[in-house]
């Protein structure tokens, strides 16, 4: 009689069990398609607002191309999409690994277009005309002309990531435009980009040979994807040397964070732990890892920062999982674009075995956080605007916050896209998981 009631308990009990289990997968597998349909909501949105048109800032007349016109400055792109600027190459990041993991090839064709727009209708030459007319007056005044960046390249926001982007649609579209214009961002890097006697990279303002944390990912976001695409090996020991460096001048080990710079003539580090920083450098390392074969020399210790800059993010995470703007100023705002990198950079951790399975928790939460600045009409809501460098953290606590920005939904795309990756792996809460191993370790 006792084996009976025995053998019903066991009975119920795995009955209890089978239940939980196909509700948490049921759980996931909701989870997965909400978050693919806000992923699809903003990148559909934003297909729709790349218009592929020109506009007259003071007449507001439309063009379709700009044959034929009169070369004016009040001429620009009418939508910012279609821009070039170090924010639309981070957003080509997130359409094209979105375009992946969903396997809808209108993402990736957006990219592709969006590069066409540029080098292939002839537009360039009308704004080339704007820009040396420009330059002969002063180089300052060269950035009222359309795309400038394009013709500029004096640093890396000019070339870097959209360069790195580049690189990724050369690859099933090789054009020898394209060719040329990736070959010329590798030799502004190489030999033009300033860099410090120990070959750190390294920006002439606000004080000579300022590092600059957002300059980790305008370099190696570049440098990880030549290094895979051309074989050579010079670009992967750059990549490697530069993550090494910027850690050297740049992290605090007891907060566990990065500062936003450090100014080589003072020999001090800036005032702020500013959150998008951050995320510009566990972005980059993370990309990094991804193309740096597993017996490169260094990687290990690359690896090494990365986790322990992810056990920082997670010490530092707020508690509707979000991340502030200053990231140890509990006072500052919850933006928006950090918090998407962090979610990228960790899950991306989670799934290629870098990090803990624990990490899932902190990446999960983060997501939720994200989705929370995402409206129904896939706007991404609370991004902080382009921001310098100052030596009050005052200036960090007032940038204003601005609705779809690249520079914030890029990331927003990227860390879903690894999210969606990571619930793959997920076939039991975490509570049974730990419960299963706390089992096993009794019997």
């Amino acid at each position: 009689m006792v084996k009976k009631k025995e053998i019903i308990i066991i009975i119920l009990i795995l009955i209890c069990s089978l239940s939980s289990l196909t509700k948490a997968q049921n759980q996931v597998k909701d989870f997965r398609k909400s978050s693919e349909e806000v992923l699809k909501k903003i990148a559909d949105r934003i297909l729709s607002e790349t218009t592929y048109q020109f506009i007259d800032e003071e007449t507001g007349q439309i063009y379709n191309s700009t044959k034929g016109l009169e070369p004016k400055l009040s001429i620009k792109v009418k939508s910012k999409y279609n821009d070039w600027h170090y924010t639309n190459g981070v957003l080509n990041f997130g359409m094209y690994e979105l375009g992946n993991i969903l396997n809808d090839v209108k993402y990736k064709k957006y990219v592709d277009k969006n590069f066409a727009f540029v080098f292939d209708n002839g537009d360039l030459d009308y704004f080339k005309k704007l820009y040396d007319e420009q330059k002969k007056i002063d180089w300052m005044s060269v950035r009222k002309v359309n795309w400038h960046m394009f013709f500029r390249m004096v640093r890396l926001d000019d070339c870097g990531t959209i360069g790195a982007s580049l690189i990724d649609v050369y690859k099933s579209k090789p054009q020898e435009n394209y060719k040329n214009y990736i070959e010329l961002v590798a030799e502004h890097l190489f030999y033009k980009e300033p860099r410090l006697a120990d070959n750190t990279i390294a920006r002439y303002w606000p004080h000579e040979n300022t590092i600059w944390a957002d300059d980790l990912f305008m370099s190696v976001a570049f440098l990880a994807r030549m290094g895979k695409f051309s074989g050579e090996t010079k670009y992967f020991d750059d990549a490697i040397l530069q993550v090494k460096n910027y850690y050297k001048y740049l992290w605090n080990n007891e907060k566990q964070l990065y500062y936003h710079c450090y100014h080589t003539d003072t020999k001090e580090n800036g005032a702020a732990h500013w959150g998008r920083a951050n995320g510009w450098i566990f972005m980059a390392i993370a990309d990094l890892l991804d193309v740096l074969p597993l017996n490169y020399s260094g990687r290990n210790e690359i690896l090494e920062i990365f986790k322990k800059q992810a056990e920082g993010i997670a010490r530092w995470q707020s508690d509707n999982g979000l991340w502030h703007q200053l990231l140890d100023k509990n006072d500052s705002y919850l933006e928006t674009s950090a918090s998407a990198m962090f979610v990228f950079g960790l899950a991306k951790g989670v799934n290629n075995n870098w990090l803990n399975q624990d990490f899932s928790y902190v990446a999960d939460i983060g997501w939720e956080g994200v989705l929370s600045n995402i409206d129904q009409k896939g706007n991404v809501n609370n991004i902080c605007v382009g921001t310098g460098i100052m030596p009050s953290l005052a200036f960090y606590y007032k940038r204003p916050l601005e609705s779809n920005i690249p520079m914030g939904e890029g990331p927003v795309l990227r860390a879903g896209s690894e999210i969606l990756k990571m619930n793959k792996y997920f076939e039991l809460p975490a509570e049974s998981k730990y419960d299963k191993i706390l089992f096993e370790a009794k019997k």
